[in-house]
């Protein structure tokens, strides 16, 4: 069995003095909404024992603030900074948690962007939480996290069509629960 862990990165300024897209830093809710979310995942075992994080600005501060929540309950994971997150599309997506097999953690989250983290979302989900996946059909937020089991022993064959939603969850989600 492994799973995996898709978390979007919170809510960001609109733009950046730079005008690069990569340097969009998380504006006042982000940060409460990364926070939220990363103490959410330290109260919900299992944890990620491998994170690969994309190299923007705002996926490494989400990660950040995320994991200082967690790590008041929960052991913190491994952490890759991975350039291929930046941008990718579900095929990309898939074939970085595929490399993940070479270390062979039980537990994988990536920290990424949309719209290949919703899109590969949406591919991954052939079974599970039917009210998680008929949410999740609308848009994976910033701070979502989508978590996947695949009945496999090896990330190589985690496909497209094959994951069970465990859950879909956001700030927005829990504050209305």
């Amino acid at each position: 069995m492994r799973r995996l862990m898709l978390l979007r990165h919170a809510k960001t300024e609109t733009d950046t003095p730079s005008g690069r897209d990569r340097d969009r830093r998380l504006d006042a809710r982000g940060r409460k909404d990364a926070a939220e979310i990363g103490d959410w995942i330290g109260r919900h075992a299992p944890f990620p024992d491998t994170v690969m994080v994309s190299p923007a600005v705002r996926a490494k501060e989400t990660w950040e603030i995320a994991s200082q929540a967690m790590k008041e309950h929960a052991p913190l994971p491994e952490v890759e900074w991975v350039a291929d997150l930046y941008g990718a599309d579900p095929a990309q997506l898939l074939r970085i948690i595929r490399m993940a097999s070479a270390a062979d953690p039980k537990r994988l989250m990536l920290v990424g962007h949309n719209p290949g983290m919703h899109e590969l979302s949406l591919a991954l989900a052939g079974s599970g939480d039917a009210k998680g996946r008929q949410a999740l059909a609308d848009n994976l937020p910033t701070s979502g996290l989508a978590v996947f089991d695949f009945a496999v022993d090896d990330w190589n064959d985690v496909a497209f069509r094959r994951g069970a939603l465990a859950i879909f969850v956001s700030p927005k989600v829990l504050r209305q629960a």
